[in-house]
């Protein structure tokens, strides 16, 4: 199917840029599409664009070509996304968070971005004032709390798993 997309999308690509397109070969490919396709969003595309090649092969009209010319354009839209690579990984396993990321998250602090000791208490701080076990929250968010602004403070004395 990706190679078929490909010099379907040449062959479109080629009669969208020409001067005066051939609108019956641009009928048979868009007729082509419909048939062999198996993305039904393309079929579609392809069936609505074929009656006004059809028309714009038998007819000079300016409204006709220009209607042709915009049906040529979606169906080749249609074309480019489906050839486009899919951005990531199917059934990939997201990235592991470092521990020092992780702690970051915690106290809800940027990931990408040099903290001083100061930063990191105010978040700690911040942090704990909800999360604190006589305020309603649990004992061990709290530990979590503690743990993630002792690994951010002192990073060296914990080893990263």
């Amino acid at each position: 199917m990706m190679e078929r997309l490909d010099s379907w999308k040449l062959a479109l690509e080629r009669l969208r840029s020409a001067h005066a397109p051939d609108w019956a070969e641009a009928g048979r490919l868009v007729a082509e599409i419909v048939r062999m396709s198996s993305d039904v969003t393309l079929r579609q595309a392809a069936e609505q664009a074929l009656p006004v090649l059809r028309q714009a092969a038998d007819n000079d009209d300016h409204g006709v070509t220009l209607a042709a010319q915009r049906r040529l354009g979606v169906v080749l839209e249609v074309v480019h996304d489906l050839s486009v690579p899919r951005f990531g990984r199917r059934n990939a396993m997201p990235k592991q968070m470092s521990r020092e990321d992780r702690a970051r998250k915690v106290l809800g602090l940027p990931l990408a971005v040099q903290l001083t000791c100061e930063d990191i208490n105010q978040a700690y701080r911040r942090a704990a004032k909800g999360m604190h076990p006589d305020r309603g929250g649990s004992a061990q968010g709290f530990i979590d709390l503690a743990a993630a602004r002792d690994l951010l403070i002192h990073p060296g004395a914990h080893k990263d798993a």
